[in-house]
């Protein structure tokens, strides 16, 4: 739900902001006499949404690590909720909807920082990546599903054509910040808070099994002496984020700062938001008669791959899938961005041209960078620091999403679809920095994870190939891992097997004793 209310918020504006009313209650009046946006109002109430989200993002580190995980993503969708309430209740006041975005957007921003934060701490290793893919998966899902609520609205002649895909988002809210506290609390915030046997408990919730299972002890005394090792080392602080955790911690504290802040501005990098902001407006303009129903496609391919880029993600590494996919989406924005400035868009081979070269480029984009980076920003972070290099990597991504949302009205307007070629270089430069700075991740523990890191002379393109101990190699360590997750399954299925056969005997032994005596009515003849 934190990731739909991130999408939902993201997509609904495309598609708004040409709704005849609209238009009419907020946009300036040109020279023919028409409704039309200015490229500054514009790009402010687009924009200014990313401003509040990054702001939230910082923010809600300390409102994590001090209330816990739930308390924290319950109060930022109270926020979320006072941000849509100011936007339903504008009439003409262009401002009232450029603030209402804003603080939605801090909403927003606390829940991009808290959720996949709160999903690597509380899932087994096993299922990590696909759990924290899920985050990116829900975000492509709310854009179509905003893109949906507007097709079934923008024929209404009154404000609701607009009110109503806004406040639709309390819908989604409210499932959040209520159903937040029927799932535990994260088990690594509560070690930390010493509540230990609630930590036990919830890790043996979320597995299925008994609080005494070998495998939750296992889990447990992982993450407690991961946070025996936290305390001897102090706490943190937002200065070890850049200048390191300390003479004797050799953990590559501010490397790995330094590679989420770029990673996430990269995924801003890549032009997706191009699309999902103005991809209605852009394909109106290549002479698509519905460009909303263009958008519902674009916004159906990108749901549909996160599955299979879930699989990839969870199947084969962090890094290639990630290299490729930047090598991939270059090529695809080149022939968007050849098509537009050297052909005519309104004729129709090229505006097919451009629509196919946008859907292969979404495509790629949503099995790789859309889900792959949300995977990292949980997993790249130190032990101490983990909750504030998400969120400092988080900032950076929503500062780059306002910078591409509030210039895009400017440099379109002087380049137009040469636009493409800024983000295909991007893209390429993408590919390159994955190479040569991000470590592989995939398969391994968090605190694995660190001691890679920790690893002297270890070299980012070697690190797919590194095993901690005492493993002999990084496959080997993963088939561990794989077959303690089988074996996890199979003790569920078996034990939840007995438990009916259990219930199925004694209810054949109830029925066969014939109707229950009337003493097991008294409260005190019945069992605990």
């Amino acid at each position: 739900m934190g990731g739909l209310l991130f999408g939902y918020d993201t997509g609904q504006i495309a598609d708004i902001l040409l709704m005849e009313d609209f238009l009419d209650r907020f946009a300036q009046t040109n020279s023919a006499g028409e409704k039309e946006f200015s490229v500054v109002r514009e790009g402010l109430v687009v924009g200014l949404l990313s401003i509040g989200t990054l702001i939230g993002a910082i923010v809600g580190r300390y409102f994590s690590d001090y209330l816990g995980r739930r308390k924290a993503i319950a109060i930022f969708c109270g926020m979320f909720s006072v941000g849509v309430l100011i936007q339903v209740t504008a009439f003409t006041s262009w401002v009232q909807i450029m603030m209402g975005r804003f603080i939605s957007g801090w909403g927003v921003g606390g829940l991009s920082a808290a959720v996949p934060v709160y999903q690597a701490e509380s899932v087994p290793k096993q299922v990590r990546g696909a759990c924290t893919s899920t985050y990116q998966l829900a975000i492509t899902l709310g854009i179509l599903l905003a893109y949906a609520f507007s097709i079934g609205t923008r024929e209404l002649d009154n404000s609701g054509s607009w009110r109503i895909v806004i406040a639709l988002g309390l819908v989604f809210c409210l499932i959040l910040g209520v159903g937040i506290f029927f799932v535990p609390e994260s088990p690594r915030w509560l070690i930390e808070k010493g509540r230990t046997e609630e930590a036990r408990r919830g890790m043996a919730r979320v597995r299925g099994l008994d609080e005494n299972h070998p495998l939750v002890n296992s889990d447990f005394d992982e993450q407690w002496a991961a946070h025996e090792l936290d305390k001897r080392a102090g706490t943190g602080s937002w200065v070890e984020c850049f200048l390191g955790e300390g003479k004797e911690v050799h953990n590559k504290a501010p490397y790995r700062t330094m590679v989420m802040i770029v990673m996430m501005a990269f995924q801003q990098l890549t032009g997706a938001n191009y699309f999902f902001y103005y991809g209605a407006t852009i394909f109106q303009s290549v002479g698509i008669e519905d460009s909303f129903v263009t958008q519902i496609i674009l916004g159906a391919i990108n749901v549909s791959c996160l599955f299979f880029g879930i699989w990839v993600m969870g199947r084969f590494s962090r890094r290639w899938p990630l290299i490729i996919g930047g090598i991939w989406q270059s090529c695809w924005l080149f022939v968007f961005a050849g098509a537009g400035v050297g052909g005519n868009p309104e004729e129709k081979k090229y505006g097919t041209l451009m629509i196919v070269s946008a859907a292969l480029f979404i495509f790629s984009y949503a099995s790789t960078w859309a889900p792959g980076i949300w995977i990292l920003i949980g997993e790249t972070g130190t032990r101490k620091n983990r909750s504030r290099q998400a969120a400092l990597g988080t900032a950076s991504n929503w500062l780059w999403n306002f910078l591409i949302a509030f210039f895009t009205p400017f440099i379109t307007r002087e380049i137009n679809y040469g636009y493409g070629f800024v983000f295909a270089g991007c893209n390429l430069a993408a590919a390159v920095f994955t190479y040569f700075f991000l470590y592989e991740s995939s398969g391994i523990s968090l605190e694995m994870i660190d001691a890679m890191y920790s690893e002297p002379g270890l070299k980012p393109w070697q690190s797919g190939k590194w095993a901690p101990e005492p493993y002999a190699s990084r496959k080997e360590a993963i088939r561990d891992e794989k077959s303690k997750g089988e074996s996890m399954m199979l003790e569920h299925s078996e034990h939840g097997e007995n438990r009916r056969r259990r219930f199925d005997s004694s209810d054949s032994q109830r029925t066969a004793a014939g109707p229950t005596p009337v003493a097991v009515h008294n409260k005190k003849a019945q069992p605990a």
